[in-house]
């Protein structure tokens, strides 16, 4: 992975690279930032332009024998770790490198949803587990084959868990020429023992106009629709490429039908879709539906407030946001909103899906129910929106 081929980052680049200039590489980093802000293409891009062979001033050669060897990610010395959804206790990382190179290759902003639909991961948690951590020690306890140094790129050690204090001698002291780089995006779930060993590399969320442009040259969009992704995207390149697939559509759809239920009161109906189609679109699914309803509804606060010109959505999603914001409240949108971001909330800590789905639904129910927009949902959803 070369510097020029990521998105953005300008002042990180220039930074890392000078950290090699001046001989001030520090064995243990945390690269933290939001998920699609390429934070890992940035430390693969670094562990490259440490080890390569024929350095130049602002990126790689990327022609060199080290060089080849790290755009295939095939280096000996350099090693991953990453969450897996285990399927045996001694699993580890290795088991799915395969799959890892794949999946980041053709996508170096991949999130861990995207991640997990690149195996059959069910409706496991992820997790890096007390296997991978031995793996590590055993891994990085060997000399370098052929670099000069030897690179470990953690990539979410958020799901490292308690069994990450195994690591914590190695990461304090580690073998000569040994380098940590951690790639995070919450530092809050880290554990501070690890945290306080490392030393922070901060990345921010890509701007808009760097999106849009990626999305332009390397999509063929147009400018506008370019510009509408780039927005909705909040800086993240892989929530861009969720929106261009058939995956936000789906939400789309999905939310329409099961609010013009909860508008309606339509109680069959609702607890038909909370059993058979909310509650069993897994875990992963559910996060991302949510998110997809929270992001919806602060468009429609936007409108709400008068701000159309921050408001960039696709032509179905705009006019039900239009015709949202015309018919409730704003204290009603945004107790809309505290209610989808608490049943996230619950999604990740494993709640009864059936329960959390018809106890949103009929929280919704009593948000909606005596409003003005039933009119709107018996009348000109279904004719614009079948529902």
């Amino acid at each position: 992975m070369l510097f020029n081929e990521i998105i953005g980052q300008a002042v990180i680049k220039r930074s890392l690279i000078n950290t090699v200039k001046e001989n001030r590489v520090s064995h243990a980093q945390l690269f933290l930032g939001p998920e699609g802000s390429g934070s890992l293409a940035l430390a693969v891009a670094y562990a490259q332009y440490l080890n390569c062979d024929n350095k130049q001033p602002d990126d790689s050669c990327g022609e060199c024998a080290s060089c080849r060897k790290y755009n295939k990610l095939i280096h000996p010395d350099l090693h991953f770790s990453y969450p897996f959804f285990a399927k045996h206790k001694e699993d580890t990382a290795a088991t799915y490198a395969d799959a890892w190179r794949k999946a980041f290759l053709n996508n170096p902003y991949l999130g861990l949803d995207h991640w997990r639909s690149q195996l059959d991961a069910e409706n496991k948690q992820a997790n890096i587990n007390i296997a991978e951590a031995h793996h590590i020690i055993k891994k990085l306890s060997l000399k370098a084959y052929e670099a000069e140094y030897k690179v470990l790129i953690m990539w979410l050690p958020e799901y490292l868990d308690t069994q990450g204090n195994a690591l914590l001698k190695l990461i304090e002291e580690p073998p000569a020429k040994t380098l940590f780089l951690l790639v995070a995006e919450q530092q809050e779930k880290i554990l501070n023992t690890i945290i306080s060993r490392t030393q922070l590399v901060k990345i921010n969320r890509l701007a808009d106009a760097e999106i849009s442009s990626y999305l332009m040259n390397s999509r063929q969009l147009n400018k506008q629709q370019a510009d509408e992704i780039a927005f909705i995207s909040n800086g993240s390149v892989q929530q861009a490429l969720n929106l261009l697939g058939d995956d936000t559509n789906g939400h789309f759809d999905l939310m329409i039908r099961w609010l013009r239920y909860c508008v309606t009161d339509a109680g069959a109906a609702l607890i038909k879709t909370c059993d058979e189609e909310l509650s069993k679109m897994g875990r992963e699914n559910q996060k991302s539906f949510l998110l997809y309803a929270i992001n919806m509804m602060r468009q429609v606060v936007l409108l709400k407030e008068g701000m159309t010109r921050l408001v960039h959505l696709p032509g179905a999603e705009w006019d039900f946001a239009q015709k949202f914001s015309k018919h409730y409240q704003l204290t009603q949108i945004e107790r809309a909103i505290s209610l989808f971001e608490e049943a996230y909330y619950h999604v990740e800590r494993n709640a009864n899906p059936k329960i959390l789905f018809l106890d949103l639904s009929l929280q919704l129910v009593l948000i909606y129910k005596y409003q003005t927009f039933r009119q709107l949902a018996d009348s000109t959803y279904s004719d614009n929106y079948g529902m």
